[in-house]
């Protein structure tokens, strides 16, 4: 990226049902689908990625648990580069 340049940020946003586990596998399985080779023919290096809830009003994200069960509010990192 160049100095002064803008950068733009696709959002994507993908309800899933059923309970917080099943979200949370499909929400894997959609993340596998993002091929390395594709993207950097792409440009994109990086990946950053969420599994929020429309009630929590916080940017939690629910794939990042600690052993007491809360939430993270980082987001999960896919690096190609």
């Amino acid at each position: 990226m160049l100095l002064g340049e803008i950068m733009f940020r696709l959002h994507i946003d993908i309800p899933l049902v059923g309970s917080e586990a099943e979200a949370s596998e499909v929400s894997k399985k959609i993340i596998d689908f993002l091929e390395k080779e594709k993207m950097l023919t792409l440009g994109v290096e990086q990946v950053n990625y969420r599994l929020g809830h429309d009630e929590d009003r916080q940017k939690s994200n629910y794939l990042l648990k600690n052993e007491n069960g809360h939430v993270s509010n980082k987001k999960c990192h896919i690096y190609w580069l």
